[in-house]
């Protein structure tokens, strides 16, 4: 999972390259990149990164993408059929002058064997999962036709028809005040 299946972008590319490099560590990818629903100029690349610190890969993290600490996302994922609870968190990141977005899911260094296999999982899709996916992504990616919340209602519904594993993301919200809260 060091590698896709898909080509990226020379800009992607780049983008993980300098990343990896920067962290010190190495990016998994998963998701679409990884299968036939891949849309190269719509869809966000899905990535995984395992540290033994936490904090200070999301302050290189923060640094690296110019985010604030909040805009991470704390989130639950019950693992497969032994349902083990494991813990991490996500951010988003979009260079819209690139035409470039993805999402980085940070994760302790003990739980890389289970996620890898959980996503793994999710590389070679039945036939009707992957047409369902390829079509949902048409109407929402090429036509315009579904509204953003129901794609992704959509989109999520058909995944989680396949597997045992849930996922639940904490919203943070932005603090109230007018303050850069960074840590």
């Amino acid at each position: 999972m060091e590698t896709t299946k898909n080509e990226m972008t020379p800009y992607a590319k780049q983008f993980f390259n300098k990343l990896s490099n920067y962290l010190d560590t190495k990016i998994y990818f998963y998701g679409s990149i990884q299968r036939d629903d891949y849309f190269p100029q719509s869809s966000d690349i899905d990535v995984d990164i395992f540290t033994s610190n936490e904090s200070s890969t999301i302050a290189k993290l923060q640094n690296f993408l110019g985010v604030k600490r909040y805009e991470f996302k704390k989130f639950i994922y019950s693992v497969g059929k032994t349902k083990k609870l494991v813990y991490g968190k996500k951010v988003k990141y979009e260079d819209l002058e690139n035409n470039f977005s993805t999402e980085i899911s940070i994760y302790k260094e003990e739980d890389k064997d289970e996620i890898l296999n959980v996503h793994r999982s999710k590389i070679v899709l039945p036939f009707f999962i992957s047409w369902m996916l390829i079509f949902l992504k048409f109407l929402y990616y090429n036509l315009g036709i579904l509204p953003k919340e129901f794609f992704l209602y959509l989109k999520n519904f058909v995944m989680n028809s396949i597997g045992d594993s849930k996922f639940l993301v904490t919203d943070i919200s932005k603090p109230k005040n007018n303050i850069d809260n960074d840590k």
